[in-house]
């Protein structure tokens, strides 16, 4: 199957503050807050949700169609994503912005406070699937990941038009959202992904009760950091996934891109969802090993140790097959 990754494609600037944020903040003085932060460690780092999961989806060796807007200066990170299996020939190149930038510091507690520019990407609403369809024809899947908003909705638009199955994951963009047009994102997605946060702010910004969601998408993938993975369907049980335990995270940042890149390969493989979301945690942990969303490297025989030692050998059993084609 064939899948198109559509959303951001950035450069990260990644700081470490040694403090914790919440030890700097008054209760009394939040209307007013001015702050800084001192930090100790600057990291810049190729990132983007769509690019960082095209990036893991490449790894597992699932050739992406990556979708998005970028300034001229991308030419580095496009040789870079096409080196890991990543189609980058549908990415349109600005002639007036920078590619877009993320600046992000984390502290201690691995809190995190970030500001993301929106740069190139504001021109993605220029893109039409359909000229994507035409180069590389019938798409299996569409992810529709966070990116100017009216690109969201125009892909989105041209998923149902086209026939074309779509993930909805809206994350960061839930905050400019409206409720009309958080609906039209999610009603008759196939999967809709969000972090526990994103949930609440999903159901506040449509008014809906779970049940009322679950009744518009096909399966609700909730992430909980380390407590691991929440799967939902309407009339059915929920299905709860632990995360992989990591000692000594080192930066959380592209953890949720990296279990989504699992996840969906998983899933174009046709593997149960519970083994899906599996890999998707592995992917996820392994990405906490690194500065960076995209440093990480992909061992078949550590992956499916980690996956064993894990959740045991079922799931193992069932995408062992699949992960051959890594070293």
């Amino acid at each position: 199957m064939r899948i198109a990754v559509t959303g951001s494609i950035a450069t990260d600037h990644l700081m470490s503050f040694p403090g914790s944020f919440t030890d700097q903040l008054l209760a009394d003085r939040l209307d007013r807050v001015s702050l800084s932060f001192l930090a100790d460690r600057l990291e810049i780092r190729r990132g983007g949700v769509a690019a960082n999961i095209s990036f893991g989806l490449g790894l597992l060796g699932m050739r992406p169609v990556l979708v998005g807007a970028v300034g001229d200066d991308f030419e580095p990170y496009r040789i870079w994503l096409k080196q890991h299996g990543v189609d980058t020939d549908s990415v349109l190149v600005s002639e007036e912005q920078h590619t877009a930038r993320f600046v992000c510091t984390t502290d201690r507690m691995q809190k995190q406070i970030g500001t993301f520019y929106a740069g190139a990407m504001a021109e993605a609403r220029r893109i039409d699937l359909r000229t994507v369809v035409e180069r590389v024809g019938r798409l299996g899947l569409v992810m529709v990941s966070p990116d100017d908003p009216e690109a969201m909705l125009r892909h989105t638009r041209a998923c149902r038009s086209l026939g074309i199955p779509f993930a909805s994951d809206p994350s960061q963009q839930l905050a400019r959202l409206g409720k009309n047009d958080v609906l039209e994102l999610i009603d008759g997605a196939r999967w809709l992904f969000t972090n526990e946060y994103e949930a609440a702010l999903l159901q506040d910004r449509t008014g809906l009760t779970v049940a009322e969601i679950l009744r518009r998408v096909g399966c609700w993938v909730t992430t909980h950091g380390a407590a691991g993975v929440r799967i939902r369907k309407d009339g059915r049980q929920a299905l709860a996934v632990p995360a992989v335990e990591v000692a000594g995270v080192v930066d959380p940042t592209g953890v949720g891109d990296a279990f989504r890149a699992g996840f969906l390969a998983g899933a174009a493989w046709g593997v149960p969802e519970k083994c899906a979301a599996q890999l998707g945690c592995v992917l996820a942990a392994t990405v906490l090993d690194y500065v960076g969303t995209q440093e990480y490297r992909l061992y078949r025989d550590a992956l499916l140790a980690r996956l064993r030692a894990t959740y045991g050998v079922g799931c193992a059993a069932h995408l062992v097959a699949h992960l051959r084609g890594l070293s």
